[in-house]
């Protein structure tokens, strides 16, 4: 099992390169998930993850999502995956974890940095969780 450290990493890139490995067979957990930047402006960030929306736009009806900074993580890490309910993006979608803070089974391993850049305009996933 591969860990990945979240700390200062672009939500999109670390997403992508997890998907990316997760389907050809590696398991992974990431943790401080919490401290994970999202890129663009605030107002933005939040019409995306929190408003609930219908499919026709409107913001009265629509999904409930998770506001956790672990789910948020996971959940868009499973928009990368070509389809996380059969076939190999199942396995891939079983294959990775998602942890607030450092567990104490972790702690004192090596993590890879992953998803690294420098932008002018973000905000930290925990900014966003209630």
């Amino acid at each position: 099992m591969k860990i990945v450290d979240g700390t200062g990493a672009v939500m999109g890139r670390l997403a992508s390169y997890i998907a990316k490995q997760a389907l050809q067979g590696e398991e992974f957990a990431v943790v401080n998930c919490d401290k994970v930047i999202i890129t663009g402006s605030k107002k933005n960030i939040e019409s995306e993850f929190f408003e609930r929306r219908n499919r026709y736009g409107s913001s009265q009806k629509g999904p409930k999502l998770s506001k956790t900074s672990e789910k948020m993580v996971k959940r868009t890490i499973r928009g990368m995956l070509p389809n996380h309910r059969e076939g190999r993006g199942r396995v891939a979608w079983k294959k990775i974890k998602c942890y607030t803070g450092v567990p104490k089974e972790f702690e004192g391993q090596k993590m890879i940095k992953a998803g690294k850049e420098k932008r002018s305009k973000h905000s930290k996933v925990e900014e966003f969780t209630r």
